[in-house]
């Protein structure tokens, strides 16, 4: 049994997208922010475009779809794992089930979680987005990040992943006070089904990346 603790109530945003990017409203604010994880894909979004026109687009949709309800399940089995409501008739993707099974000892070290799938946001970023869990890992408060894989990732690929989750800590502590220890990104695998961990602590470095990652997004949108 995992235990939750509560430490303020987030609100629920009004979720709108527009050419691709995805917008938040919170209540009581008369602007919408754009989503961490839009911003954050900025810099991989031609690499993807180039991907798409070298498979073809129905190579492209196929291998987006499998791989979206792969982690879509996975994140799903994850969340009802810590909040202990996980039963055998949830196991409707047999693949992505396969994953958690290996995960569970990892998630096993999560406890005192304050954030599960909880929308955040931050006026001195102007950026939102839904964290996946803010909890102690290993007994130090992380912002921690659930994912899934085809095969097993280079940590020089996912800097974007850390920097999401920079931003993520950031809108923690701008709405409750409390500052996370560090950054965990659990990585599923499927080809080996292993269970990558990356874990870091130097929050400050990746704040300054999303500070020009946000730089280039706002480009973009006047281009």
């Amino acid at each position: 049994m995992f235990n939750f603790v509560h430490t303020t109530d987030f609100l629920e945003p009004k979720v709108t997208e527009e050419n691709g990017v995805r917008f938040y409203k919170f209540p009581n604010q008369d602007k919408y922010y754009p989503s961490v994880t839009s911003v954050t894909g900025i810099r991989s979004k031609q690499g993807i475009l180039e991907w798409r026109k070298r498979v073809g687009e129905k190579e492209a949709n196929r291998v987006s779809a499998a791989a979206t309800s792969r982690g879509n399940a996975f994140h799903n089995y994850s969340e009802k794992y810590l909040k202990s409501t996980l039963c055998k008739e949830d196991k409707d993707h047999p693949l992505a089930w396969y994953m958690f099974s290996s995960a569970k000892p990892h998630l096993d070290r999560i406890n005192n979680i304050h954030c599960l799938e909880t929308p955040l946001w931050s006026d001195y970023l102007g950026l939102a987005g839904r964290v996946d869990c803010i909890a102690e890992f290993d007994g130090e408060l992380a912002v921690i990040d659930f994912k899934t894989s085809t095969k097993p990732k280079r940590e020089s690929w996912i800097e974007n992943y850390f920097v999401q989750e920079t931003a993520y800590a950031a809108m923690f502590l701008e709405r409750t006070g409390l500052e996370v220890k560090k950054i965990v990104t659990l990585v599923a695998v499927e080809k080996d089904n292993s269970i990558q961990i990356f874990e870091k602590y130097n929050i400050d470095d990746y704040l300054q990346l999303l500070k020009s990652y946000i730089e280039e997004f706002a480009r973009s949108q006047h281009e």
